[in-house]
C-alpha cells in the first residue's frame, strides 16, 4: 500500500484525512486550483522567501515574503491555475499603476511586481504587492481597542473613524472611476488597513507566529491511501494577518484591494473596464444595486450604492440590507427585493414588472400583504405591510457619538446615494462635495 503513485486527482475527488485548523480545503489542491506552498519556500529564483502566510481566497493564498532582491517585505499573491489564465487583475493593476502617483492612487493597493511560477497544479500567476494590514470588517471584530464600542452585541467603529475611512474608501473609488476602472466587489473585506514602517522590524519577528490563536501549521497531509501526493502541500499554514502591526493612529489610512475576485465571489465578479462591463458581476447580495437583481449591465454606479450601503452600516454597525446565503437565488432576490420596498420606499415600475414572484407579496394594487418568502394559504386575511423609511430606519440605529444635525446630514446622503434609477446616483467625486464630508 502506498508503494505506486496515485492517479492524478480530479475536482471533486476525497483523498485526505480531514483536517479541522481554520485553514483552505485541503481537496482543494488539485491540477488547475492552488500551487502547494510551504513556508521558506522561494520564487522568481529565490528573490521572494515565503515566511508567513496572510491569508486565502477562493481563487488564491496570499503570503508575506521577504524580497531578497530589493531588501523590503512583499504580500505575494500566487492564483490558482485555471484563474490565472482568465484574471483580469494584472492587466487592471498595471492599468491603475500608471497614475499611482496622483492623489486618488494612495486609496488602492501598489502592484511591485509579477511573474508566472510552474507547479504540479499548473502555471500560476504571482502577483506582488505591497503588504497591507486587516480589513476593514475584520480589524472592528478583532482588535481590543474598539471593544468600548459594542453595545448590545453590536459592534462598530467611532464616528469619526468610519467617516474617515469612508471618505478614504470614496477617494479609492473616485481614482478607479476616473481611470475607468469599476471594483465591482466594493464591500468591507475589500477595503484593507495599511501597516505601520516595517523598516525596523525583522524577519523573524514577521514569520509565522507559533503562538497564534489558531496555532502556525495543520498536522501534516495524509492521503487516505496512504500513497505521497505530489499536488498538495505536506502542511497547511494557518493565515495569520498582520493585526498587530496595522496603523491605527488618528492618521490611519486605508487601500481598496482585490481587483480579483474575493473569496466566494464568482470569477466573473472581478473589477473591470467600465467601458468593457463582464455579463455577469457578482457582488454580495446585501451590497447589490437592484438592477443587478434583474441581471442589469453594469457601470460604476454599482461602485457607488455598495459604498451608499457601507455609510449605513460603518456608522450603525449593522448592515442595511441583509440577505442570509442560506436561501434559494429566487429567495435572496425576493427577500433583498422586500428590504428594499420596506426601508427605501416601493419599486419604480420598470423593475417592479420584471419581479416574477411580487404576486406572492404584493396584491394587483401593490399593497403589501406578505413579507414571508412563502405563499400565503389559502383564506388567510390580507394584511397590509407597512414599512420602516431610511431615515426612522438609521434614527433607530444612530450612534451615541452622534448629533442629531450630523444624522440628519447622513440621512440627506444616504438619500442622495440609493436611488433606484442609476443615472440619478451621483458620481464619488461629487460625494466627496457633500456637506458630510466636507465638514
Amino acid at each position: 500500500m502506498g508503494s505506486s503513485p496515485p492517479p492524478t486527482p480530479k475536482k471533486g475527488e476525497i483523498r485526505f484525512k480531514e483536517i479541522r485548523t481554520p485553514c483552505e480545503y485541503i481537496e482543494d489542491y488539485h491540477p488547475g486550483s492552488y500551487h502547494p506552498v510551504h513556508l521558506g519556500d522561494l520564487f522568481k529564483d529565490g528573490q521572494y522567501k515565503v515566511i508567513r502566510k496572510l491569508g486565502v481566497g477562493s481563487f488564491s493564498t496570499v503570503w508575506l515574503t521577504v524580497d531578497q532582491k530589493q531588501n523590503r517585505f512583499a504580500a505575494l499573491k500566487v492564483l490558482d491555475a485555471e484563474a490565472s489564465k482568465e484574471s483580469k487583475e494584472l492587466t487592471i493593476l498595471r492599468h491603475l499603476a500608471g497614475s499611482v502617483s496622483t492623489d486618488g492612487g494612495k486609496y488602492v493597493t501598489l502592484l511591485l511586481d509579477h511573474f508566472q511560477h510552474e507547479g504540479p497544479n499548473g502555471v500560476h500567476l504571482c502577483l506582488v504587492l505591497e503588504p497591507m494590514g486587516p480589513s476593514a470588517n475584520t480589524m472592528v471584530e478583532e482588535l481590543p481597542c474598539f471593544k468600548s464600542q459594542t453595545v448590545d452585541m453590536k459592534i462598530r467603529y467611532p464616528t469619526w473613524m468610519a467617516k474617515s475611512l469612508l471618505r478614504q474608501a470614496l477617494q479609492g473609488l473616485a481614482f478607479l472611476h476616473a481611470n475607468d476602472v469599476t471594483h465591482g466587489d466594493f464591500q468591507p473585506g475589500n477595503i484593507l488597513f495599511t501597516l505601520k514602517d516595517l523598516s525596523s522590524v525583522s524577519e523573524n519577528e514577521l514569520g509565522q507566529d507559533d503562538s497564534y490563536q489558531y496555532g502556525s501549521i495543520s498536522p501534516p497531509v495524509e492521503r487516505l491511501d496512504g500513497k505521497v501526493d505530489k499536488w498538495a502541500p505536506k502542511y497547511l499554514a494557518v493565515p495569520q494577518p498582520l493585526d498587530k502591526y496595522a496603523d491605527i493612529s488618528q492618521d490611519f489610512r486605508i487601500k481598496l484591494s482585490d481587483f480579483g475576485g474575493g473569496k466566494f465571489i464568482d470569477k466573473s465578479g472581478v473589477a473591470f473596464f467600465s467601458s468593457d462591463p463582464p455579463k455577469k458581476i457578482v457582488t454580495p447580495h446585501g451590497l447589490r444595486a437592484p438592477e443587478m437583481i434583474f441581471g442589469g449591465t453594469g457601470n460604476k454606479s454599482l461602485d457607488i450604492w455598495s459604498f451608499g450601503c457601507l455609510v449605513f452600516e460603518f456608522i450603525t454597525g449593522r448592515p442595511l440590507f441583509l440577505v442570509p446565503g442560506f436561501y434559494s437565488e429566487e429567495e435572496s432576490d425576493d427577500d433583498h427585493l422586500l428590504q428594499l420596498s420596506y426601508i427605501l420606499g416601493p419599486l419604480p415600475n420598470h423593475l417592479y414588472s420584471l419581479w416574477t414572484r411580487s404576486s406572492r407579496y404584493f396584491t394587483a394594487d401593490r399593497v403589501q400583504f406578505n413579507s414571508f418568502l412563502e405563499e400565503v394559504p389559502e383564506g388567510t386575511d390580507l394584511l397590509s405591510v407597512k414599512g420602516v423609511p431610511l431615515e426612522q430606519f438609521f434614527d433607530n440605529e444612530k450612534p451615541t457619538d452622534m448629533t442629531d444635525n450630523e444624522a440628519k446630514a447622513v440621512k440627506s446622503l444616504l438619500r442622495r446615494i440609493l436611488q433606484y434609477d442609476p443615472a440619478k446616483r451621483p458620481m464619488a467625486d461629487e460625494i466627496l462635495q457633500d456637506p458630510w464630508f466636507m465638514s
